[in-house]
């Protein structure tokens, strides 16, 4: 903790994507083009998983939260940023950085959690299908959902109360376009070892666990798909489960690259472009991927187009 003379950083300056002043106002209408489609393409997720009585079922229950996730992950950095293109002064506030840490830190391990959730669900659907409406209940899908909000939004409180208790007492300048914690605790000027033992922590654990979840259910789910004699039922066993597949590659791959890294390769530079990725360029694409790639999906948007109110209910 910090001695009574040192004085406290009130507020901290983003540098943001780029500090070059000719790409701010290119970079601002690129980010503000995918911030768009990312709310747009979530919301439609979200509106019809809701009031589509043919989404009514736990895959899309769980898609649809995905989609709240990832709408709520962007929305937390990408008003923010897009005005730090426009304005001189790149400030945010000690509290408001902190605050956005957490909200970060909520939707994102919360995004971890609900990509296993979703495996499971496939492993499921395709492993034990006659049993998939009894283990894939009602009460167990608002379960699952909970225990996913309920650990991000734990991790959301003890990681940034470690973070924002260290001294911050010369630079106040953050290498970054949002509050992210190792820019933050690379300006600390008190002892950051206990905050970095708790991130890798929690981080790992995090990553862990669910990709475990993860890779067990697409490994059992394989073996399933591949005991199918037909070459159609294949096909059809693969299909379910190819738009989530999809997903959880672009996912973790992009945070496995930027944490399993070589120590002397990182730098903050490649971080923040790891971290445009699945702060903003993620959530735009899980909806595309999701709806480009789903029958189901299509039908009901279509439905939506063409008959609002026929065959709609609400839920």
């Amino acid at each position: 903790m910090a001695p009574d003379n040192l004085t406290w950083v009130t507020e901290f300056i983003l540098m943001g994507v780029s500090d070059r002043p000719e790409l701010q106002v290119p970079l601002f209408f690129v980010f503000m083009v995918i911030y768009g489609l990312t709310i747009a393409g979530n919301l439609g997720i979200i509106t019809l998983t809701s009031v589509d009585s043919r989404l009514q079922t736990p895959m899309y229950f769980f898609l649809r939260h995905l989609a709240i996730i990832n709408f709520g992950n962007s929305t937390v950095i990408a008003p923010k940023m897009l005005t730090n293109f426009l304005i001189e002064k790149k400030t945010t506030l000690f509290y408001e950085c902190a605050t956005q840490m957490g909200g970060f830190l909520f939707f994102i391990v919360a995004e971890v959690f609900m990509l296993a959730v979703m495996a499971y669900d496939r492993y499921v659907a395709i492993c034990n299908p006659l049993l998939y409406m009894v283990v894939v209940s009602r009460q167990i899908c608002l379960l699952l959902v909970s225990l996913a909000y309920i650990y991000g939004f734990s991790t959301a409180i003890v990681v940034p109360y470690c973070v924002f208790s260290m001294s911050y007492c010369s630079s106040n300048v953050i290498n970054h376009f949002y509050c992210d914690i190792v820019p933050l605790l690379s300006l600390s000027c008190s002892d950051t070892y206990l905050p970095e033992t708790i991130v890798f922590i929690s981080a790992g654990t995090n990553l862990v666990l669910s990709m475990i979840i993860v890779l067990v259910s697409y490994f059992n789910i394989i073996l399933s798909i591949l005991r199918i004699q037909s070459s159609e039922g294949r096909k059809k066993a693969f299909s379910t489960c190819a738009s989530h597949m999809m997903a959880v590659t672009v996912f973790y791959g992009t945070l496995l690259f930027m944490y399993l890294q070589p120590k002397t390769d990182y730098s903050l530079d490649s971080d923040k472009m790891a971290s445009v990725f699945y702060t903003l360029v993620i959530p735009m694409l899980n909806p595309m991927i999701y709806s480009l790639r789903n029958k189901d999906v299509k039908a009901a948007f279509k439905r939506f187009l063409s008959i609002p109110c026929g065959s709609f209910k609400s839920v």
